[in-house]
């Protein structure tokens, strides 16, 4: 399996407490920043495709601004059935720039 980091921008478009929606390779991403520490999951709701970076955080879980479906940004487990319904994907800064880390 190739390991790839993609370059998704600048660190400071990613605020402590914000979210961004990017794009590595062909992933749609939801990027937040939680207390300094950087979290990338699949940016498209299982539910119904509901844009999850611009879902509302709290306790470690994003909830889609949909539907309401609650997934837990360090899992992808859906906080209800609690299956793994979300991708996760490693993420990191480097000089300055944000990498998100996908499998091709």
């Amino acid at each position: 399996m190739n390991e790839n980091w993609i370059d998704v921008g600048p660190s400071e478009q990613c605020l402590d407490g914000t979210a961004v929606e990017v794009i590595a390779g062909d992933h749609v991403i939801a990027l937040f920043r939680i207390a300094g520490k950087l979290w990338a999951i699949d940016g498209i709701c299982a539910h119904q495709g509901g844009p999850i970076a611009q879902g509302e955080i709290h306790d470690g879980c994003v909830t889609c601004p949909w539907h309401g479906w609650q997934y837990e940004l360090a899992t992808g487990v859906q906080t209800i059935n609690r299956k793994t319904l979300q991708r996760v994907f490693p993420v990191r800064e480097c000089e300055g720039r944000i990498e998100i880390q996908v499998s091709m």
